[in-house]
């Protein structure tokens, strides 16, 4: 069966002095949605840093690119773009990780992330980073919430997951936020 496995919309957003990021929780398989309350994001806590990340695609393979993400921030003392920079290459490389069907997006309070099977690693210039099926619809609701004196990281990553949930049919609004 080739089925395209689609799921989520992963929103990150520096702000304030905070990073927050926030995941939907449908999972979709062909036309059908089998999850609504998945979590996609999490906090990884190595030699006093942190970093949180999400992930689009295939949730197995997201799951064990974590495990090795986690695994190199371990190896570069909680390096977050040392730590990148090697999973893209093992993922690329490795012959059972490069058929791994997902895409991670990483940050800390310096730097983010979006990581991707085929070796690429992009390190957005502004403050929000965004994948998945509804990345464009929340990175749009972000810029334009960013204006806001009166939200914070966190309310920004939430109201922007929701904008795209409505617009976005891979996306719901059952919202996992993470703030550092």
């Amino acid at each position: 069966m080739n089925t395209r496995i689609r799921s989520t919309t992963i929103i990150g957003v520096r702000h304030k002095g905070k990073v927050a990021m926030a995941g939907d929780g449908q999972v979709t398989f062909g036309d059908m949605a089998f999850k609504q309350k998945a979590v996609k994001v999490r906090e990884f806590n190595v030699s006093s840093n942190k970093v949180l990340g999400g992930f689009a695609g295939a949730a197995a393979d997201a799951l064990t690119l974590f495990e090795k993400f986690e695994q190199k921030l371990e190896q570069y003392e909680g390096d977050i773009k040392r730590g990148t920079v090697e999973l893209a290459k093992d993922w690329r490389m490795d012959k059972m990780l490069r058929h791994l069907d997902a895409m991670l997006v990483v940050m800390n309070t310096n730097h983010s992330f979006i990581i991707a099977g085929d070796g690429n690693v992009i390190e957005p210039d502004g403050p929000i980073v965004s994948i998945g099926s509804g990345g464009g619809f929340a990175q749009a609701a972000a810029t334009a919430l960013l204006g806001s004196k009166q939200l914070d990281a966190k309310k920004i990553a939430e109201e922007s997951l929701k904008i795209a949930a409505d617009l976005c049919i891979y996306t719901n609004d059952s919202i996992s936020v993470l703030e550092i």
